[in-house]
């Protein structure tokens, strides 16, 4: 079985091809850093089972940022017989920087034209033969999206799989330059090294750090003065060398796309710039980027509440009966039937009955994102982020938080600066991610059924405006200094693929169900038991050993107007996974199973006020225990995990109470 890397720039659709090439369940994205980590999957030609790996999308091999070194060491260590470059037909010129990079490393390379529908539709006429001829690697043309060329491709890298290493041609960096390397490589010839000696030498011209590091571990080498005074001589020239190194390979670029692309001396006007004039407008960008998400959220209640709701609710109050009497005719003890009808239903229960809304929220945003706008809000946002200290790139992961904190943590491996990405990480908690939705949908649905939408836009955007605000904080006192720059390309308005859209439909609500039935079946589990112990007091009571827990932390909250016991423990369980706020709640109202009895619980325990406290507290309070870890591991500190679980209880507790005692001055029941 051999082993294919898939590498190429973010926007190339390098992931589409992944997906068309191994029918892999994998999302999409229209911009940096969905691809973090690497994506294996299998596909099978002429009897052989194949490997592929999906690496992350990155502009460049250097070592800035983690994405770039997962993927250069995967390629440098030989783990891929063939490396496939997805190559944009329609920004061939920039993206062709990455592949003289893989030239350099001496990997075999077959590069994927893709989007080719694309370049022909912008008149740009490509010489495929010519283009191979001048780089010394095949070339296949390819639509990845419409599945085209994707069966030559297979057959030419399969057949390149056990094909010798052909010689490709080498870009010269100037006579000074060359015989830096030269002298260099000398000194790697007789070492058994997992990088190719000249590409350790040019790494070391251009000031790699990472290189740097790794071979003056070797003693030997660190002790040769004459080694160490070449290092020393080019530390003198770095700066100019990695300029000069970056400038010879563009014009290798240059040379190789002059005589096999020829674009029309003007550019043909497409609806993506036609569009971009009004949706990224210097004035009119943000106010239509706002109104889009506000209409967004309008959709998803009139389309998942009115027409989808109702229809849930019916199914699951027809199958918790269904349960019920199944369990009565079998004879089943008494705490099975309770544990089932009042645990499991009356926790789980209550948020499956929701999933028609987050569908239809997540099929929004899949539009979205698989058009190429989501990318647009990246770049809409930079004027903003940068004058609160971040940069443009930031709010990308911000926005992958929306679907989980997890992902939107690990997002931030693409920023190259440590100062961006510790704020980052530490401001991603503040996103709704679906498990919060349906805290939201629950309080909605009880106090706010007529103006769901405009809520859950306030909601979204306040946690948008309370991490903005704690980003700036953050960069004026724990992470001072420079952000890194922002550049970005921005991908063509595409038509939605239905095949895509559902797939971010399937990985979001397989990803909660998961989720219902590990995690929150376990909290549901442990938390019922402690609701009815100790034995003889009344379930669900405030004399239970969760009712206890609850009186002990009630206080804190009395401030925030629902110092209630069973507020407290909503909120505890929370910590564990976000929805079992709601398990809980469905859970301690007396048992409450069906949506419209928790509802009407709510109603009575809470007020309109005091309902829209404990949205806010859930928004911005403690994260999800997986987000903690997910903190933890990226920080690789417990220090910067703890300080995350305390500062944003804090954040969450004074805005609640805020929130509380200024509506009621204002009157506000």
């Amino acid at each position: 079985m051999g082993t294919i890397a898939l590498v190429g720039n973010p926007n190339s659709g390098k992931t589409t091809l992944f997906n068309a090439l191994t029918g892999s369940n994998q999302h999409v994205g229209n911009w940096p850093g969905v691809t973090v980590e690497k994506k294996e999957g299998k596909f099978k030609y002429n009897g052989n089972i194949y490997n592929i790996v999906d690496l992350p999308g990155t502009y460049s091999l250097g070592a800035f940022s983690e994405d770039e070194i997962v993927a250069r060491d995967f390629i440098l260590r030989g783990n891929s017989d063939v490396v496939i470059n997805v190559v944009d037909a329609t920004n061939i010129e920039r993206n062709l920087y990455l592949t003289t990079q893989l030239l350099e490393m001496g990997v075999k390379v077959i590069i994927a034209l893709n989007m080719i529908d694309e370049a022909k539709a912008k008149n740009i006429q490509l010489g495929i033969k010519a283009l191979s001829k001048k780089l010394g690697v095949p070339v296949v043309p390819t639509v990845a999206s419409k599945r085209k060329g994707i069966d030559e491709l297979i057959k030419e890298t399969v057949g390149l799989i056990d094909e010798k290493m052909s010689l490709k041609p080498t870009i010269s960096y100037g006579d000074k330059i060359d015989g830096e390397i030269k002298s260099i490589k000398r000194f790697f010839t007789d070492k058994t090294l997992e990088y190719p000696p000249r590409w350790i030498a040019i790494k070391l011209i251009e000031g790699d750090q990472y290189v740097h590091d790794l071979v003056t571990e070797d003693k030997d080498l660190d002790s040769d003065n004459e080694f160490r005074d070449i290092l020393s001589r080019i530390k003198e020239n770095d700066e100019d060398y990695e300029l000069e190194i970056v400038n010879r390979r563009y014009e290798f670029v240059k040379d190789v796309t002059k005589a096999s692309v020829i674009r029309p001396k003007e550019a043909v006007k497409t609806i993506t710039d036609k569009m971009d004039k009004i949706l990224i407008h210097k004035y009119f960008g943000l106010p239509i980027f706002i109104l889009i998400m506000f209409a967004m959220f309008q959709l998803t209640f009139v389309i998942g509440e009115d027409l989808l709701g109702e229809m849930m609710v019916t199914v699951m109050d027809a199958l918790a009966y269904a349960i019920e009497i199944f369990l009565i005719n079998i004879n089943s003890p008494a705490w099975i039937i309770a544990f089932t009808t009042e645990g499991l239903i009356g926790g789980i229960g209550a948020i499956i009955e929701f999933i028609p809304l987050i569908v239809v929220l997540y099929m929004l945003l899949g539009i979205l994102e698989d058009s190429g706008y989501m990318a647009r809000a990246a770049y809409i946002m930079d004027n903003i982020m940068r004058k609160l200290g971040l940069q443009g790139k930031t709010f990308i992961s911000m926005i992958v938080g929306f679907g989980c904190n997890v992902p939107g943590v690990m997002a931030t491996r693409t920023l190259e600066s440590k100062k961006d990405r510790m704020i980052a990480i530490l401001i991603n908690p503040f996103m709704s991610c679906g498990a919060k939705l349906l805290i939201y949908l629950v309080f909605i649905a009880a106090f706010f059924p007529d103006s769901g939408g405009l809520v859950l836009f306030i909601m979204y955007f306040t946690g948008i405006l309370v991490a903005l605000i704690m980003g700036k904080v953050f960069s004026k006192t724990l992470f001072k200094g420079e952000s890194a720059d922002f550049i970005m390309e921005l991908p063509p308005y595409r038509k939605p693929t239905l095949r895509n859209v559902l797939r971010n439909i399937w990985d979001n609500v397989s990803e909660f169900l998961k989720r219902a039935g590990t995690i929150i079946f376990a909290v549901v589990a442990i938390l019922w038991v402690m609701a009815v112990l100790p034995v003889g007091v009344e379930p669900y009571g405030a004399e239970s050993v969760l009712g206890k827990i609850g009186l002990f932390i009630a206080p804190i909250f009395k401030p925030a107007g629902f110092g209630t016991w069973q507020a407290a423990v909503g909120l505890f369980s929370g910590i564990a996974a976000k929805e079992a706020v709601v398990t809980t709640l469905g859970m301690v109202y007396a048992g409450v199973g069906e949506g419209t009895e928790l509802i009407s619980a709510i109603q009575n325990a809470f007020t309109p006020l005091t309902s829209i406290s404990f949205m806010i507290m859930t928004l911005l309070y403690t994260p999800c225990a997986a987000t903690i870890a997910t903190i933890k591991k990226e920080t690789n500190s417990v220090k910067w995990a703890i300080f995350a679980m305390v500062y944003t209880f804090a954040i969450g507790w004074v805005m609640a109470v805020l929130i509380f005692q200024i509506g009621r001055l204002l009157g506000f029941n």
